[in-house]
């Protein structure tokens, strides 16, 4: 694992709701001890962040900046960061064969509805991405208040996957 910040990977088929949202709370709460990416397993052609998606972020008072969709291939090859955790946030990317990671990370899955497929007025599909923005956020802030020592490689899967199980 990494010495002093643990990387984490969150994983979905498009990048660019769910593990878009997952990568900007981490590194809003993570401070020095976390680092968050997101990547898709195949987006689109010019696949872009979801505008609702940022959009409830900054309404939240979350960076966006530097947030753009990539599919996973960028971090499995051997210049990309070491991942401590990958963790995918959507049940098709949980379901497909993944790129064999460098040093053998920690894995989670952490399903959520896909706010993309909300219907209804714009505002109603904006209160879509804020729901999932704040079930994300308060399974955030239980993976950054797992204590120093439960960060070894086997425990933080095992709680990892825990947390899939907790709001």
């Amino acid at each position: 694992m990494s010495t002093n910040t643990l990387n984490v990977l969150f994983l979905c088929t498009h990048n660019s709701a769910r593990s878009i949202l997952a990568e900007a709370v981490l590194n809003h709460l993570g401070g020095q001890r976390f680092r968050a990416y997101s990547a898709g397993s195949s987006p689109r052609e010019h696949q872009q962040p979801n505008p609702l998606a940022l959009r409830a972020l900054q309404d939240a008072g979350m960076s966006t900046d530097g947030l753009h969709s990539k599919s996973w291939d960028a971090f499995a090859g051997p210049d990309a960061p070491h991942m401590d955790l990958i963790i995918t946030v959507c049940d098709n990317a949980a379901g497909e064969a993944c790129p064999v990671w460098p040093g053998h990370p920690a894995t989670a899955h952490w399903g959520y509805a896909d706010p993309s497929n909300a219907t209804g007025s714009d505002e109603d599909r904006l209160h879509a991405f804020k729901q999932t923005l704040l079930a994300i956020h308060r399974r955030m802030e239980l993976l950054i208040n797992l204590p120093p020592a439960g960060l070894d490689r086997l425990l933080l899967q095992q709680q990892a996957r825990e947390l899939a199980n907790r709001d």
